[in-house]
């Protein structure tokens, strides 16, 4: 994708930081028709999203088509200091790829 498809936040509240990101996807099953031509919208997912942060995997989500177009995702984990830069990125059925980085503020 040309242009950032990932906006990211880290927090740090304690010793726990939240994460939440929202990537822009179109997010296709491939089971839909096109209402024009009645012809299967082919499938174009997210297949696989993986956070990093302080040099460890802190996330990996295997997803497939039954997630909803733009999808939001938050989660949380320990083990972090602030300033840490956090790195997230996905990768399509399409092999297209993109990834973000926040500073864990």
């Amino acid at each position: 994708m040309a242009k950032k498809s990932i906006k990211i936040r880290a927090k740090m509240k304690g010793d726990v930081v939240t994460v939440k990101a929202l990537m822009t996807h179109p997010m296709e099953t491939g089971a839909r028709k096109d209402k024009k031509t009645g012809e299967l919208i082919p499938a174009h997912f997210i297949q696989e999203v993986t956070c990093e942060a302080g040099g460890k995997v802190r996330l990996t989500a295997l997803w497939s088509g039954g997630v909803s177009k733009n999808p939001y995702l938050s989660f949380k984990f320990k083990g972090a200091k602030k300033g840490d830069t956090l790195k997230l990125s996905w990768v399509d059925n399409t092999g297209k790829s993109d990834s973000a980085e926040a500073k864990i503020g």
